[in-house]
């Protein structure tokens, strides 16, 4: 039984993760086209800080505290009620968006200026920069609605075991954006506007575009689009009760990327820095803690609606060690080839070798969470399957404070460096608290071998690192901008990268890697049948 939902769980995860892998390989094309058209010059750090201010709101009513509410409540409504009464919840629940975030978009509008100083106090002593920052505010406080509303049909159909579109539909976000925004460039050149504004407008129409492309899947399972804020619905209160803890604890993540703008915003570039770093972190993360943690949520909200604590120990733990296996190769790879990674995706245009040592510098910070980062994705969603809020707020205030403490502590060796290592200390806080805490709830991980496999996926990652470093150091070029034999020679070593990885998945018995393979193996064996 636990082989047979071991290899469910990497075939499930494998159809997200490819759909993932997708949209965060666009994401990293976005942003490598920002990068060539804007740098991290003025005009993108202001977008930044202005796409940051309904972001912070993101995990609030999108992927955070709604989907880790709404999963669970729309399962048990399924289960228990029926269709029809789950598709009143998702439209009542719709409904209550519309109103709750129309207003939060109002008011981000008419409190832009305010809004953009308390996030960027740096931004003062700029000229222009805090005004430029204020109007794209005003221009991206839409995104909110859409993005949560997207993820209520993200919620929807991962109920019913669709998982491939759900994860796709943020390509669309990128694909859109981009093009809106290639599109849109020379227009607002002859306009006299700001360039960034076209940058503006395409996250605009991305994220509508993200939301509208899960809809004709969600009509063919039976939902018909009827926004009706009906606060007197059981699944409506019930997940209001999950969520005010949820969105507590979310709040103290938020502070913590509050203080990195904060302080990142007295160097100029930091911010940038940061952003263009954090989204090659966030590739790894999506295809791993995020495709995994999505299939871990559905199953989990299972077996608690039912009370089978047995299963959801012993899929939680496969989820733990399965994430692990894939994240700490990714770690190390990250570290071992950040320099050249950075150069090839980003360094063109006005995006000069400054920016990439900069940014490399801090994506190696950023690496040493993201076995963490994956893993939280995780942890924290099976305690609110539990029903359990209350545990990650406790945590997650208690992180708050070794954050600004850890801040204070690195930034005057590190700079806006120490923000990133900071932020990946907290993370390693955060999964090993909760692991713990979890353990002791559902009765213990010991006997599940995650210990043992973090060390044979940790010896064989550090192994995999450390020889693809060292061909990287003996490539027969420069270190400047890389020409087309230095990408050839890049695209080699990853690839022995990951086949030196399959290799020693076998020779130190690192399971769940050679379940991926042979999940990916059989498909592919399949699609040619």
């Amino acid at each position: 039984m636990s082989a047979g939902r071991d290899r469910s769980l990497a075939r499930s995860a494998g159809a997200v993760s490819a759909a993932t892998m997708i949209s965060r390989v666009l994401g990293v094309v976005r942003e490598s086209v920002i990068a060539a058209l804007f740098g991290a010059a003025t005009e993108y750090e202001a977008f930044l800080i202005a796409f940051r201010i309904p972001n912070l709101l993101r995990d609030l009513f999108a992927e955070g505290a709604l989907s880790a509410a709404f999963v669970p409540t729309f399962t048990a409504t399924l289960r228990r009620d029926g269709p029809p009464a789950a598709w009143r919840l998702a439209n009542a629940v719709i409904g209550i968006l519309v109103l709750l975030l129309g207003s939060v978009t109002l008011l981000i509008i008419l409190a832009a200026r305010p809004l953009a100083s308390l996030l960027a106090p740096g931004f003062a002593g700029q000229p222009g920069k805090l005004e430029l920052t204020t109007e794209l505010t005003r221009i991206l406080a839409p995104f909110l609605l859409f993005v949560a509303m997207a993820a209520v049909m993200m919620g929807v159909l991962n109920v019913f075991g669709r998982f491939f579109l759900p994860a796709l539909a943020p390509a669309v976000f990128n694909v859109a954006n981009v093009a809106v925004t290639i599109a849109l460039y020379p227009l607002v050149v002859r306009l006299g506007w700001p360039t960034i504004y076209a940058l503006a407008f395409g996250a605009l129409a991305g994220v509508i575009l993200q939301f509208g492309v899960q809809l004709p899947t969600a009509a063919r399972l039976g939902y018909r689009f009827r926004p009706w804020p009906r606060t007197s619905d059981p699944g409506v209160r019930r997940m209001s009760a999950l969520m005010l803890p949820a969105a507590i604890g979310l709040a103290a993540v938020q502070v913590n990327i509050l203080v990195d703008t904060v302080f990142a915003s007295q160097w100029n570039g930091a911010i940038a820095w940061l952003q263009y770093a954090f989204r090659l972190m966030y590739l790894p993360i999506g295809l791993i803690g995020v495709a995994i943690g999505t299939v871990n949520l559905t199953g989990v909200s299972r077996d608690a609606a039912v009370g089978d604590m047995e299963s959801l120990r012993r899929r939680v733990a496969s989820a733990v060690r399965l994430a692990l296996a894939l994240a700490l190769p990714a770690t190390a790879g990250l570290i071992a080839l950040r320099e050249p990674i950075i150069r090839v995706l980003f360094q063109r245009g006005k995006f000069q070798a400054a920016d990439t040592m900069a940014t490399a510098s801090v994506l190696l910070a950023y690496a040493l969470g993201l076995g963490a980062y994956s893993c939280l994705k995780i942890v924290v969603p099976t305690f609110y399957a539990l029903g359990d809020t209350a545990t990650p707020v406790r945590v997650s205030f208690i992180s708050v404070g070794i954050k600004i403490a850890s801040s204070f502590a690195l930034i005057p060796v590190l700079q806006y460096r120490g923000l990133a290592l900071s932020t990946s200390l907290v993370a390693c806080f955060n999964v090993v608290a909760l692991w713990v805490i979890l353990g002791r709830r559902v009765g213990g991980f010991s006997d599940l071998g995650v210990g043992a496999s973090f060390i044979r996926s940790a010896a064989g990652a550090a192994i995999m690192g450390a020889c693809c470093a060292l061909l990287w150091r003996v490539a027969p070029f420069g270190t400047g901008h890389l020409g087309l034999y230095g990408m050839a020679w890049l695209a080699g070593v990853i690839v022995f990268g990951l086949a030196l990885t399959l290799a020693l998945a076998r020779l130190l018995g690192i399971e769940e890697i050679q379940q991926v393979t042979h999940a990916v193996t059989g498909r592919l064996s399949r699609e040619r049948a």
